[in-house]
């Protein structure tokens, strides 16, 4: 259940005095697609809350933070062009992340489409990806979800300075470790259970 948005939603709504119908109205949807968030039946998506955040003048990052304390299984991607070293992260990640699903994706451009329609809360980017680097990467998911937390991956200490201007939150050198995962945690805002011995 997504009772943490849902509370979060009624009560905005409520404070701001309309009615599920009239929310609807601002935000041209169905009064039972409210009605249906407000049960915790479903989420909406990035675009979605954005909407109503606007419609009830509030912080986008109240309906973003709520929606993703309400995510029963986080979405934690891995972004690298190497097929290789995308089939050794995943399964670390899931080691250490349990409960979270883990995605991977070779193209940036793939990755982008999925946090467009999904809320990433954490992703692992390779600095070094042809056309769009991770470095670009990063600003374009802060631009659509400001809450997803980003460490990248790299094989050169060189990138670490550039790294930091993104608004990232860590830094890793390859190759991906379950140690070295663990050791990032610390500076990220994450709410998933974690295998094994925690940071």
């Amino acid at each position: 259940m997504r009772l943490v948005f849902a509370e979060t939603l009624r009560s905005l709504r409520e404070e701001k005095g309309y009615s599920q119908q009239q929310l609807a109205e601002k935000i041209y949807i169905d009064r039972t697609t409210v009605s249906k968030w407000e049960a915790g039946v479903r989420l909406p998506d990035i675009k979605m809350i954005t909407r109503i955040a606007k419609a009830l003048d509030m912080d986008v990052n109240t309906f973003l933070d709520a929606a993703q304390e309400s995510e029963e299984s986080p979405n934690i991607i891995l972004v690298d062009d190497e097929k290789i070293l995308l089939s050794g992260g995943i399964p670390i990640l899931e080691s250490v992340f349990p409960g979270a699903v883990i995605t991977g994706f070779l193209k940036p451009s793939d990755a982008l489409a999925f946090a467009k329609t999904n809320p990433v809360s954490l992703a692992f980017l390779d600095i070094e990806m042809g056309r769009l680097s991770g470095l670009e990467l990063c600003r374009e998911l802060l631009g659509i979800n400001p809450r997803t937390n980003v460490i990248f991956l790299t094989g050169y200490r060189d990138y670490a300075l550039d790294a930091w201007d993104t608004g990232a939150k860590g830094f890793l050198l390859k190759p991906l470790t379950a140690e070295s995962v663990r050791a990032q945690l610390s500076r990220i805002k994450l709410k998933i259970p974690l295998g094994g011995e925690t940071a």
